[in-house]
């Protein structure tokens, strides 16, 4: 039982510390626009598109239409 001592005053603690760190990424804004980062990693601008890998195995190989006897 003595041990109740250490740790509720270390629980509280560390209670305290959490809720001090959620109040401060509340102050700091962290959750102003959810949906903004969202839709920004969706909508990039300067996206190229890749290249086929169907056409570049086409080209490697030759035309399609030659046969080999």
């Amino acid at each position: 039982m003595d041990v109740l001592i250490y740790l509720i005053p270390i629980a509280l603690g560390m209670g305290a510390i959490g809720l001090g760190a959620f109040l401060w990424t509340l102050k700091s804004g962290q959750y102003d626009d959810l949906d903004g980062a969202a839709n920004r990693i969706l909508m990039e601008d300067d996206d190229t598109p890749l290249p086929d890998p169907v056409d570049d195995q086409a080209d490697a190989d030759g035309p399609d239409d030659v046969h080999k006897s």
